[in-house]
């Protein structure tokens, strides 16, 4: 799905008022990082992003400062970390007024593409059941899922 300029604004929008709702600040930086991940659509490291910030802005930005962004970003659940790919992807949900529950993506193995989806929390509480039947503690809930997307499916075909 590629996204417009017109729907990127409508998103950064809903952004800058979830951050004003909680009492935060969306920068022109802010604003900035979350525009690179909303245009390239695909997880991407903290120095893919730092790249491509530094060929569109008039400075450049230290990688220090881009992973505080990001640090930001997520914690106002505006982008995501994916844990095993150690990569970023811009939350699906941003446009909804309420916080989402825990996301779970769908990586596709073969092109890289998430698509983010949301499980029923009592799919969640029964992991988090059976994990401590065995004497685990859930840590966090994303679920990271290796798959193959409908196009590359078809390709194989």
């Amino acid at each position: 799905m590629t996204m417009t300029r017109q729907s990127d604004q409508s998103i950064v929008d809903s952004a800058t008022h979830r951050c004003k709702d909680s009492g935060a600040r969306l920068t022109v930086k802010r604003e900035q990082i979350l525009r690179v991940l909303l245009q390239q659509q695909k997880p991407m490291s903290a120095y893919e992003i730092l790249d491509i910030y530094n060929q569109q802005a008039e400075q450049t930005m230290p990688p220090m400062s881009v992973y505080r962004i990001l640090e930001f970003l997520a914690q106002h659940q505006l982008v995501h970390r994916l844990e095993s790919q150690n990569k970023f992807v811009a939350c699906s949900h941003i446009h909804e007024q309420c916080h989402h529950q825990v996301s779970q993506f769908l990586i596709c193995q073969n092109c890289q593409s998430v698509e983010e989806i949301t499980i029923p929390q009592h799919l969640i509480d029964e992991i988090d059941n059976r994990a401590q039947q065995v004497g685990y503690h859930l840590l966090s809930p994303q679920l990271e899922l290796s798959c193959l997307c409908k196009d590359c499916k078809q390709s194989q075909k």
